[in-house]
């Protein structure tokens, strides 16, 4: 490849990125163009190019713009390396959605043939799983799968039950009027906690995940699963869950 220089203009268009992106990670230091006009101008080589290429493919990888940073400037990741990571990953994803797709069809086929379910219940599925897509990243989506595949089909089909018991005791400890730091309100956040870390394999950053998810989605999520949903409820457990952090 014949060497060439680009203004930032330029391969903003060129590449689909914002002269502002471009702009921002030259301050983060993740992208310092190689040569200036006499008049100022920022000049990309290809060197530059290739160096892009690098960031946007940790990006897409779930990296932080900091832990990009920390990847090409300290620990000097290799291109090749960077490229076959994500090329690893962009198959996991094909992997992913072949999944869903094979769930969704076969969730047609069972809609196709159950006329009490209707259209409207086949979209608010599809909105769930998009919902959760939002929530989670790939790497965090590819964990819980592997998790749901240690844990078990049995227990997971297990799981609902003891989420409606423990709601159930929870809710009842709530509307007694029991304080969160009680000692049966910790024993109850023990339980919660425990469940959680079962299913996260006790992953804080999928705990963070899945708790501003119920936080901002909960009303959608517990009547796409024909639960109820009491914000009260999670209110007083978030309190009892803190407490129980507190107290080691």
């Amino acid at each position: 490849m014949g060497e060439r220089a680009l203004k930032v203009g330029e391969l903003a268009r060129r590449t689909g990125l914002t002269v502002r992106t471009l702009h921002h990670y030259e301050a983060v230091g993740l992208l310092q163009p190689t040569l200036r006009t006499e008049a100022g101008h920022r000049l990309y080589t290809t060197a530059d190019m290739a160096r892009l290429q690098q960031v946007l493919s940790l990006r897409q990888l779930g990296f932080s713009l900091e832990e990009v940073h920390d990847c090409l400037n300290r620990r000097g990741a290799p291109p090749l390396e960077v490229i076959r990571l994500h090329v690893h990953r962009l198959r996991t994803q094909i992997d992913m959605q072949r999944e869903l797709v094979e769930r969704l069809e076969g969730l047609a086929r069972h809609l196709a043939a159950a006329e009490e379910i209707s259209a409207d219940e086949l979209l608010r599925t599809i909105e769930v799983m998009k919902m959760t897509e939002s929530y989670y990243t790939p790497e965090q989506m590819e964990y819980l799968q592997r998790r749901r595949e240690e844990v078990g089909e049995e227990r997971m089909q297990q799981a609902p039950a003891d989420w409606e018991r423990l709601t159930a005791d929870v809710r009842a400890e709530m509307e007694a009027g029991t304080d969160p730091t009680d000692p049966k309100a910790q024993a109850l956040a023990r339980r919660w906690q425990g469940l959680i870390d079962e299913f996260t394999g006790g992953d804080p950053g999928i705990a963070d995940s899945l708790r501003r998810m119920w936080q901002e989605r909960g009303d959608q999520i517990a009547a796409q699963h024909g639960m109820g949903y009491d914000p009260r409820l999670f209110e007083f457990m978030g309190k009892a869950l803190e407490a129980l952090k507190a107290s080691g």
